[in-house]
């Protein structure tokens, strides 16, 4: 799959082209909906397949600091989109002057002059150009005249959940942020995962015997509720099971919240500076300050139970 950051990466003999266009965080199962329709028009037409997405997310130029908690950085969407068949992804960077491109002019720009659309898949709600004034209908309308068709795909609806809300990834993020992780997975099609640096903590983890790795998450990332997770540490392609805490570690009155995975019965790993990331599988428990260390040892035995009986459970069927 080709990744071009820019328009000036497109290559200069780029023919017509199946092209979908969005934010596309986390590629959720209604982006997998319409990204899929774009692979297997693209196949039926003999073109190839591109996604347009946008860096850093439009909501911080447009409205500075109101960065959304992101589902997937840049690398994972196009390692995703590459799982579904995808050609191209194009990465565009969003600045200040870019938010005010008029919605022709976007049209102009990007689907006709550099990637030369045949078709453009969306969803129903796609808004685009200066103040979100371009619609479906609207990009529609200038195929007429570009000569390229448009085709629109409706959104999954999500199940309990989400309460019928459509798929989105606002209400992913939702999910995350209240620690349902499980309802999170429902819509991304996966568990949801954050990756990082492992980097030195206090080191409490290995004094009370479980040694955790201590992960420097990456900007803006969207990171479950404080509290006790089952899931996966992935190192080099390795998934561990594992037991995850996310918070401020209350029994040693900490302050900075962290995101710490103990591979269950692996010894003597040595992760420091290691690239890895961690997928949340289910939720075990809330974070706790205990009377004492002897209390604090027997819930995370405890802890480490549950989480390998959810992990074993959960790759089992």
């Amino acid at each position: 799959m080709q990744r071009w950051r820019g328009l000036e990466d497109i290559p200069q003999d780029w023919g017509r082209s199946v092209v979908t266009i969005g934010s596309y965080d986390g590629v959720h199962r209604g982006h997998q909906l319409i990204i899929g329709r774009a692979v297997e028009r693209a196949r039926e037409l003999g073109v190839p397949s591109v996604v347009v997405t946008f860096d850093p997310h439009p909501s911080e130029v447009v409205r500075p600091g109101s960065h959304p908690p992101l589902l997937a950085p840049h690398h994972r969407r196009a390692e995703l989109m590459a799982e579904l068949g995808v050609d191209a992804v194009l990465i565009l960077p969003f600045t200040t002057e870019f938010s005010k491109l008029a919605p022709a002019d976007f049209i102009v720009k990007v689907l006709v002059d550099k990637l030369h659309a045949q078709l453009v898949i969306e969803g129903p709600n796609f808004r685009f150009g200066h103040r979100a004034a371009g619609n479906v209908q609207l990009l529609t309308e200038f195929g007429e005249t570009y000569d390229y068709r448009v085709e629109v795909i409706d959104l999954y609806v999500s199940g309990e959940a989400g309460g019928g809300e459509p798929f989105s990834s606002t209400l992913t993020r939702r999910l995350v942020a209240e620690g349902d992780v499980e309802g999170a997975a429902e819509i991304l099609g996966r568990p949801h995962r954050v990756e990082g640096i492992v980097v030195r903590g206090a080191q409490r983890g290995r004094e009370l015997g479980f040694p955790t790795a201590n992960v420097e998450t990456l900007p803006h990332t969207a990171i479950p509720a404080d509290g006790v997770y089952a899931g996966w540490l992935n190192v080099n392609g390795e998934a561990m099971p594992a037991a995850i805490s996310v918070g401020t570690n209350p029994q040693f009155d900490g302050t900075e919240r962290t995101v710490e995975a103990y591979a269950i019965d692996r010894v003597g790993l040595d992760l420091y500076g290691l690239h890895v990331s961690v997928d949340f599988l289910a939720y075990v428990r809330g974070m706790l300050k205990f009377d004492s260390i002897d209390e604090l040892l027997v819930a995370m035995a405890a802890d480490v139970k549950r989480c390998s009986e959810l992990v074993s459970a959960y790759e089992r069927g």
